[in-house]
């Protein structure tokens, strides 16, 4: 910005700019609040996506427990069933079609539960960060998402962390 000024009878010209000592505490400070608030940023997403995952093992459960109410027993399935039955349940935490699948943080599959039958009991699985879903996501304070039918919830971290 320029000014015009009269001294003494003459016109001068100041140039009105910041000064290099003051962009460099600018720099500081703005680094400063990024190296606060990045790290707090992303344990937002990773909780986010958490939730994300909690609600598509409750949609599932839900569809599992359709399905046990049809045939008299569950559905064990994965992301590489090629059963038609097996195919009805989706595979990913996301919403969407497919493709969406690739932008999931979880990948979920039932298996039977450990000493029982599928008649008895199925265990759901959500697993971050796996080759077939967002592979660069990852939760280290909870890792796996489990709800069996039974309605254990579990994880590899603590219960009041991982499930609300």
């Amino acid at each position: 910005m320029k000014l015009l000024s009269k001294q003494d009878g003459r016109q001068s010209r100041h140039t009105s700019a910041f000064t290099l000592p003051e962009l460099l505490v600018t720099l500081v400070i703005v680094s400063l609040l990024l190296s606060l608030a990045l790290p707090a940023y992303r344990g937002q997403i990773v909780r986010a996506k958490r939730v994300q995952g909690q609600a598509a093992l409750l949609k599932m459960m839900q569809q599992q427990e359709r399905y046990y109410a049809q045939h008299n027993r569950y559905l064990a399935f994965s992301a590489g069933a090629s059963e038609p039955q097996a195919r009805q349940f989706a595979w990913w935490s996301g919403e969407g079609g497919e493709e969406a699948a690739v932008r999931s943080a979880y990948e979920l599959d039932a298996v039977v539960c450990a000493g029982a039958s599928l008649v008895q009991c199925v265990l759901l699985r959500a697993r971050p960060g796996t080759g077939r879903v967002d592979r660069q996501f990852s939760d280290t304070d909870c890792g796996m998402l489990t709800l069996s039918s039974t309605g254990e919830r579990g994880s590899a971290g603590p219960a009041t962390l991982c499930w609300p």
